[in-house]
């Protein structure tokens, strides 16, 4: 039983077997980076108030960090890592509060509707591509 796990740190680790290959890890930090810079220069160009980028900036960081610790709150309580109920809720909450503040700034905002599925879209994406990178660097570091 106890080759099945690997020592790091203080926390022991279920060993995986499914590194991700470099060709999908190259693609998760492209995608990445691609949402968040598309959003960021949608935002540099944006006829609105320095405050109003502003909040679709924090809201972009926030969304971010709130994604990376759902993932990783998930992914430990299915390996069998102790999480707690209040850092697990507060994960979905952020999660859902970034994702509900985006649509209801956009819905409210003075912007072409094209302009708003732009941000919509850079926004999910770079969201959905956080959660894979975080999830090649825990696989990855697995196999060391």
């Amino acid at each position: 039983m106890e080759e099945d796990f690997k020592t790091a740190g203080t926390n022991r680790f279920p060993k995986n077997n499914f590194t991700p290959s470099m060709a999908f890890t190259t693609a998760t930090w492209i995608v990445l980076l691609t949402g968040i810079i598309c959003y960021l220069i949608g935002l540099y160009n944006a006829e609105m108030e320095l405050n109003e980028k502003g909040y679709y900036l924090t809201i972009l960081l926030f969304g971010l960090f709130a994604v990376i610790a759902l993932q990783k709150s998930v992914r430990d309580k299915a390996e069998g890592i102790p999480v707690t109920n209040i850092f697990y809720g507060i994960s979905w909450f952020g999660t859902i509060a970034a994702i509900a503040l985006l649509v209801i700034g956009l819905y409210n905002a003075d912007l072409l509707l094209s302009e708003k599925g732009f941000y919509g879209i850079a926004y999910l994406m770079s969201m959905y591509a956080a959660v894979s990178v975080q999830k090649n660097m825990r696989d990855s570091e697995y196999e060391k």
